[in-house]
């Protein structure tokens, strides 16, 4: 009995997609299964017989009632446009829950017509990577893709040197991203944005289709999940690392996990990505280059905003402007709750700014800086004998304090601030266990990072000078 659906292939043009069943592997093994995940979506019944749920999962048995296909989409790759597509990922359909339809799809599933001369497929390596990181993300309460499961594979995949093939099963609210729009727009066909436009909203923000000018409606609700996100993304100190417009997703989930990294030693400044060389995509860049993002949505949806292309400007950059003091009020609102000030005023932005300029010159640890300010601990007390901290310690205080309880205060503290993180060196030492062929390790650092704000969990430490040399590839 088929129980995907398959309303992308079936409500939008061919230009679009293509069909592409997945290729078949040598001897796959699962790794990982997700049971919770699949449990929340009502498909763990379809995965319970373990060589079927192997053979979907890797791609070499079809699913019942599968209509496989490759998506096709355009993007601005550091400020570059280009045409792209899945050229390693093959949507199997979707799955109907309560909370809407969402894609399954297999990534390093073998080659598509978009793979552009690349294999089509990713190492198992780098597929760890994506569902430790992106589970971690989920922990963290940020709106992310999820990770199903990972199969590896004895075939052999080449990047520099040979590596052990993988394949990731991820979960996504939908795939569409800002890149594809942009594909409708300028490489497709007539009526190819507004059947585009038109099932993006049936699908995420139907509320949408009532309003005036839906086009517009549509920016302004992308706009309002990408501030979200990206004020999230600063909470927590994670670096994306390759924010392109095809790794903008429309739902406002963090989709791909390739060179992106968690900031250490604070500085906005902070790179880890190998091919970020200008710092692009750096900490503190982040919201200008959301902002630019979606000044390249506003033009992909031009035509559906108004017949007239000035006025249609005009009217998307009515909305485009909002976004600046939007995002800086619900930036410094984060970081106040960061602080514990229950009761904000506007001179707590320049305790935030002050204190963050300090956590700046002296490389302070992001995480463990705001759980000490809460518990105590070895690292405040020592930047305490600093006299500009214990001066702007003193402003905290009082702040913190301002018409609330401490109570209240360390409780919104405790909920806004990580103890743990998935930090470089962890991540990078479970992965090395895993290729090698221990599980273990990275089977303990993923059940850490499902609870993060548990104040029972040991704070982490860097081993020194770790980041210094770091880099983080995209590598799939």
């Amino acid at each position: 009995m088929a129980w995907l659906k398959h309303t992308y292939a079936a409500q939008l043009p061919a230009s679009l997609y293509s069909e592409q069943v997945p290729e078949p592997v040598g001897n796959p093994a699962m790794v990982l299964y997700n049971e919770a995940l699949a449990e929340d979506m009502g498909v763990a019944g379809h995965f319970e017989d373990e060589q079927k749920a192997l053979g979907y999962l890797s791609g070499n048995e079809t699913v019942p009632g599968s209509q496989p296909i490759a998506q096709a989409y355009a993007g601005h790759q550091f400020g570059h446009f280009t045409r792209l597509g899945d050229g390693r990922a093959i949507l199997l359909g979707e799955v109907k829950t309560n909370r809407g339809l969402y894609d399954l799809q297999l990534k390093g599933s073998g080659q598509t017509p978009y793979s552009r001369r690349g294999d089509g497929r990713a190492t198992f390596y780098s597929m760890l990577r994506e569902y430790l990181i992106s589970e971690a993300i989920h922990a963290l309460h940020i709106p992310t893709t999820r990770s199903l499961a990972v199969v590896k594979t004895t075939d052999p995949v080449y990047r520099e040197q040979l590596h052990e093939g993988g394949i990731l099963t991820r979960v996504a609210a939908s795939h569409i991203r800002v890149g594809t729009f942009e594909y409708a727009r300028f490489l497709g066909e007539a009526g190819d944005l507004e059947t585009l436009l038109e099932y993006t909203i049936e699908r995420h923000y139907p509320a949408l289709m009532d309003r005036p000018n839906p086009a517009l409606a549509l920016l302004e609700i992308v706009m309002q999940k990408q501030k979200e996100l990206i004020v999230n993304w600063l909470r927590v100190g994670f670096i994306h690392g390759v924010m392109n417009t095809d790794n903008v997703a429309i739902s406002g989930e963090t989709i791909d996990y390739g060179p992106c990294a968690f900031m250490n030693a604070y500085h906005p400044r902070t790179v880890f990505s190998s091919i970020d060389t200008q710092g692009r995509y750096a900490f503190a860049n982040q919201p200008n280059i959301a902002y630019w993002n979606l000044s390249v949505f506003a033009n992909a949806l031009l035509p559906l905003i108004d017949e007239d292309e000035a006025a249609a400007s005009a009217k998307a950059e009515e909305v485009l402007d909002q976004f600046p003091e939007g995002f800086t009020k619900a930036y410094f609102e984060m970081m106040g709750n960061k602080l514990g000030i229950v009761n904000q005023v506007e001179e707590d932005r320049d305790l935030v700014n002050s204190g963050l300029k300090l956590l700046a010159e002296w490389r302070v640890d992001y995480t463990n800086f705001f759980t000490e300010l809460r518990r105590g601990g070895d690292l405040i007390n020592k930047l305490r004998e600093e006299v500009a901290f214990e001066n702007w310690y003193s402003k905290w205080e009082k702040a913190r304090l301002r018409g609330t309880s401490l109570a209240e205060s360390e409780a919104l503290m405790a909920q806004t601030n990580p103890v743990a993180i998935p930090r470089n060196h962890l991540v990078e030492a479970v992965l090395q266990s895993a290729v090698s062929g221990d599980m273990q390790p990275f089977h303990k650092l993923l059940e850490e990072l499902a609870s993060p704000y548990d104040d029972a969990l040991p704070q982490q430490t860097v081993p020194a000078g770790f980041d210094a040399g770091y880099q983080t590839f995209c590598g799939t």
